[in-house]
């Protein structure tokens, strides 16, 4: 059986904060900014090259729950990457190499925290 992973929401409380963030900062797609009723918002962001998107909003999931934490991004340079975000204003650690795999970190407005991860090659 076959499975993949399509979504995952986090936990924000200013949608337009995290939008902005993860499209302009981040370089995310945004592929949905919908509003289908009942107060409810969904706001759908892809990363470039992959198949799992995250998605904010209002009336998904409760936005005073804890922050998501270790959510994984793989590229191919990590030091273009870093360099990418922290000029676009994005608060991302040094490069920490980990045995042949590369790691860097940052968080959103909101705390839900990411990381970079370049394989080795």
């Amino acid at each position: 059986m076959d499975m993949r992973l399509e979504l995952v929401p986090l936990p924000t409380k200013d949608v337009e904060r995290s939008k902005e963030f993860y499209v302009d900062r981040v370089g995310f797609v945004l592929d949905h900014d919908v509003e289908p009723g009942n107060g409810m918002r969904v706001v759908q962001l892809t990363p470039p090259g992959s198949a799992c998107s995250i998605v904010v909003g209002v009336g998904i999931g409760d936005p005073e729950a804890p922050p998501v934490r270790n959510l994984h991004l793989v590229v191919d340079d990590i030091d273009d990457a870093r360099a990418s975000l922290s000029g676009k204003g994005v608060d991302i650690s040094d490069v920490h190499d980990m045995g042949g795999v590369k790691y860097a970190y940052f968080s959103d407005p909101d705390g839900n925290s990411w990381a970079l991860q370049q394989l080795s090659r």
